[in-house]
């Protein structure tokens, strides 16, 4: 009965049977051309059929739904804007450098601002290790080395000696040391021009002890020069004292302090003890930071006593995986003097600390 349906009395020959077969083959066959024609872009963007490079950026809407599983790519060629470059593996390019910048390319905090305070002396009374001592503070910032602005650079100007400092913050104080400003004459009048202001930190010891501890310092670099006891005196028999050596005039300390009272009040000037930095680090810095009007951040958990230096050393910090302790110069053992020479010394330098006493109000007991 379905032979009649078709019209035919017989089966359907062979040779209809291969058209319908081929219609539909080459059909599969062209659904799936027009497929691959759309969709042959491997990774990188490239057309197998075109041999062009070609990139997914952004689909539209229409064809998202036919791009979504592709994943986007970087064009190995450059765009039509772009100018043709020479071929090189891929680097990081560095962010511009901004002015007043660190080489991280991040803006610089702070301001490089004249110091608020000084330590102006005294040569060999342990200036230096007042300043690494108040470095630990988060509120100082403190120049490293020594300018000599106010005795031997003041013609620069004062815009060479302000790029000198460290940057700081509002909050922070802004510090340097040259110990050679205590005896240098023009030294108060040039800081009081600066500022009247600025808080005047003066370090002082035995002054005779300072002198043997000046003495050796210039010995150790140069080895020839006259004894200890010959610079000393004019005359040692009468006992006469050459106060024209400069290890023996600086700690004449209450003549160089007349020239600083002249311009700066008592209150502006506080007086270390070098002898109670060493016995007493925490004491005598806690004093420094009350003089600076800071809190005490710097107490005894900061020091441990070097027993070879004979000093203390500040402790390891979370900043520093070691301790810090003064360089080699420092703590260095003193030359040999004759007593009867520490004796005469100690005699003429009696009334000159007996007046410094009294103008500062402090005994430091060096008799």
């Amino acid at each position: 009965m379905a032979y009649r349906v078709l019209g035919r009395a017989g089966p359907p020959q062979p040779r209809r049977a291969r058209r319908l077969l081929f219609a539909f083959t080459l059909s599969l066959s062209c659904t799936y051309l027009c497929y691959s024609f759309l969709c042959c872009c491997d990774d990188l963007g490239r057309s197998r059929l075109l041999g062009a490079p070609r990139c997914l950026r952004g689909p539209s809407a229409g064809g998202q739904k036919l791009f979504q599983k592709s994943r986007p790519c970087d064009p190995s060629g450059p765009t039509p804007s772009e100018p043709s470059a020479p071929s090189a593996p891929a680097a990081a390019v560095p962010a511009p450098r901004l002015s007043g910048s660190n080489h991280s390319g991040l803006p610089k905090l702070g301001t490089k601002r004249l110091p608020q305070a000084l330590i102006v002396g005294v040569k060999k009374g342990g200036t230096r290790a007042v300043l690494e001592f108040i470095r630990v503070h988060p509120d100082v910032r403190a120049l490293g080395t020594e300018p000599h602005f106010f005795d031997r650079n003041y013609g620069r100007g004062l815009d060479w000696y302000r790029s000198l400092m460290p940057r700081t913050l509002e909050s922070q104080i802004t510090l340097e040391k040259t110990p050679s400003y205590f005896v240098t004459q023009e030294a108060p009048r040039r800081i009081f021009n600066m500022s009247r202001d600025t808080k005047l930190i003066v370090v002082v010891r035995n002054p005779v002890t300072r002198a043997i501890s000046d003495y050796t310092q210039t010995l150790s670099k140069k080895p020839d020069i006259p004894t200890f006891e010959g610079l000393s005196f004019r005359n040692r028999t009468l006992g006469l004292v050459d106060v024209s050596w400069n290890a023996i005039r600086i700690g004449m300390y209450v003549l160089h302090l007349e020239s600083w009272l002249q311009y700066f009040p008592l209150a502006q000037i506080h007086f270390v003890s070098g002898e109670r930095l060493i016995t007493d680090p925490a004491g005598e810095m806690g004093r420094v930071q009350d003089f600076l009007g800071i809190k005490r951040f710097i107490t005894d958990k900061h020091f441990y006593f070097n027993k070879t230096k004979g000093f203390p050393c500040l402790k390891k910090t979370e900043s520093s995986l070691l301790p810090r302790c003064l360089g080699k110069s420092k703590g260095r053992t003193h030359v040999q003097i004759d007593p009867e020479v520490i004796d005469q010394l100690r005699e003429f330098y009696r009334p000159y600390n007996i007046k410094f006493y009294e103008t500062v109000g402090q005994d430091f007991r060096w008799e």
